[in-house]
């Protein structure tokens, strides 16, 4: 399951290979502050685009919810069932009612904190797919698994309960990402969606009694890093794990393309029996490229404490830089013209395009045309041109990929 948190992210997802994509619409969702969040006039392009590729789509509406909220959650759910969406995952017992009460499958968020069986039980009655709390450890996850089947509890459909279980993102120091912090101090609820992600900054200690101040080093004690188990999905789908859903709503198109990418490789892998700890090892390379704190396990393993990232912004290996954007395409030729609007481009430059249609591409520039002449750089305010095998658009995005 892909995150997505805009057309291009959505794009990104799609071509990588994803079964399912999960997004958010207006303001409530668990990413309404850091995520370009889509609208309702959007749920109708969403779903055909995905149905057109036999993927299933899932709309968070797993916020808390006060009074104010449930006409705008009624019509948000009203609408997602005219287009179409699959199933609307769900944190608060008003949507999980409302779903019931018009025939919308539903999901039960992590933010439930599902971590028993009798919890699995009650919640059968509202949805047949629950995503478990992201502090488990893989042998309570199946020992779940196993009462499922031993129970046989279902869901309204008649179907046996699907567990799905997060398998790579950020994780947060809270308990579910049920954290006051953010509240506390800038008055922006982490349950409404709206974190400014305190735990990520850098702090400093300092003493009532004689200002004394400590720079608290080496680790950020509140920021976790990122989690990570390509290394040992096989164990994942012993413990009964039907669905590995990929944190990032909030990140950008490429973190989506390479992430669901990898991971994809390796469920096929695990399907085919050549999994492998070669294979792991390139994944985990890739996986590094794009926006990340660290990796580690997270508590699937039965680790007792989380491990802490050394910095405040991501560690990922390479990095994009903006600069160009799209103006047209010629078709017959595959080529596509840009402005420049920052940096430079040379010949041998590895690069990466976003765009809303076909998502990420990249590519090394092998030829630089700037008034029908080849040149072998371009700076700030030329207008040029150069082979891109798919189409781009006046919304096209151009970045040069640089080790970071």
């Amino acid at each position: 399951m892909a995150p997505v948190g805009s057309f291009e992210s959505l794009s990104a997802a799609l071509n990588a290979g994803c079964d399912s994509v999960y997004f958010g619409v207006e303001q409530l969702n668990m990413r309404a502050r850091s995520s370009i969040n889509f609208t309702l006039e959007d749920l109708q392009e969403i779903a055909s685009r995905c149905r057109g590729q036999a993927v299933k789509t899932y709309l968070a509406i797993n916020t808390i919810l006060y009074d104010h909220d449930i006409a705008l959650m009624k019509r948000i759910i009203d609408q997602a069932k005219t287009a179409g969406v699959s199933a609307i995952i769900a944190a608060d017992h008003a949507v999980m009612a409302y779903c019931r009460s018009i025939g919308m499958p539903l999901h039960i968020s992590t933010q439930v904190n599902i971590t028993n069986i009798e919890t699995v039980e009650f919640y059968a009655s509202f949805a047949e797919v629950m995503v478990l709390s992201r502090e488990l450890s893989l042998r309570q996850v199946e020992s779940i698994a196993k009462e499922i089947e031993r129970r046989n509890i279902t869901g309204p459909a008649g179907h046996l309960v699907k567990l799905e279980v997060f398998a790579h993102g950020a994780l947060c120091m809270a308990v579910s990402g049920k954290c006051y912090l953010s509240l506390h101090s800038h008055n922006a609820s982490a349950n409404r969606g709206a974190c400014i992600q305190n735990c990520r900054k850098a702090y400093v200690v300092t003493s009532k009694e004689d200002g004394t101040e400590l720079e608290i080093d080496n680790e950020y004690i509140m920021s976790a890093k990122d989690l990570c188990t390509i290394g040992f999905i096989d164990k994942i789908r012993n413990a009964g794990v039907s669905i590995l859903k990929i944190e990032g709503r909030g990140r950008s198109a490429d973190y989506v393309d390479v992430t669901v990418r990898a991971y994809c490789e390796a469920t096929n892998a695990l399907a085919d029996g050549t999994y492998s700890s070669e294979k792991i090892a390139g994944w985990m390379q890739e996986l590094a490229k794009v926006y990340n704190r660290g990796f580690w396990e997270g508590y699937y393993l039965g680790r007792k404490m989380g491990e802490w990232s050394e910095g405040p912004g991501s560690q990922a290996t390479e990095r994009k830089i903006y600069l160009a954007k799209g103006i047209k395409y010629f078709n017959k030729i595959k080529v596509g013209e840009f402005q420049m609007e920052s940096h430079s481009l040379k010949k041998g430059d590895r690069i990466l395009i976003t765009d809303p249609v076909m998502g990420v591409v990249k590519s090394t520039v092998e030829e630089i045309r700037v008034n029908d002449l080849e040149v072998d750089t371009v700076d700030r305010g030329a207008r040029f041109s150069i082979k891109v095998e798919e189409k781009i658009r006046p919304s096209s995005k151009l970045y040069k990929i640089v080790e970071a």
